[in-house]
């Protein structure tokens, strides 16, 4: 969910050496089309390959990212990780944040907390782990740095 950390918490994991992909740029999504509108979806070609590279390597690797066809991936990854937070901090850290414009209209604001009472409860059946991330920073990058280790 967006305001929840996940862009620092790779900028930080890729500053200690580890691999991170956000899915959200650098061509891993696509928008397909669906019966209400466009859908974003992973590319599952770019995903496969990449997974398939981290298989082959054994190097650890974080992913971000929310699409609906992640699923289809979960049998690859050693772990599925929602890093959540409350609305309210999410709301507040987007609001603050310079490096992304998603969330400063009314529209995006309300469609988070939409997002947050829908979708979340689904995050929260598939993930394997779930770290609140309105703790101290470094708390929850050692929390994902040990499950690398």
């Amino acid at each position: 969910m967006s305001g929840t950390g996940k862009s620092t918490a790779l900028k930080l994991l890729s500053e200690q050496g580890y691999r991170v992909v956000d899915t959200d740029v650098g061509g891993w999504i696509e928008e397909v089309p669906v019966p209400a509108g466009l859908e974003r979806q992973w590319r599952e070609d770019r995903i496969d390959a990449l997974l398939t590279e981290h298989e082959r390597s054994g190097e650890p690797l974080f992913i971000a990212g929310t699409v609906w066809n992640q699923h289809k991936f979960y049998s690859r990854f050693d772990h599925v990780v929602l890093l959540s937070a409350p609305v309210e901090v999410m709301l507040e850290r987007i609001a603050a944040r310079e490096t992304n414009p998603f969330g400063k209209t009314i529209e995006e604001r309300e469609r988070i907390v939409a997002d947050t009472i829908e979708v979340v409860p689904l995050l929260r059946d598939a993930a394997t782990l779930e770290i609140d991330t309105s703790r101290p920073l470094p708390d929850v990058i050692a929390q994902l740095a040990a499950l690398a280790d």
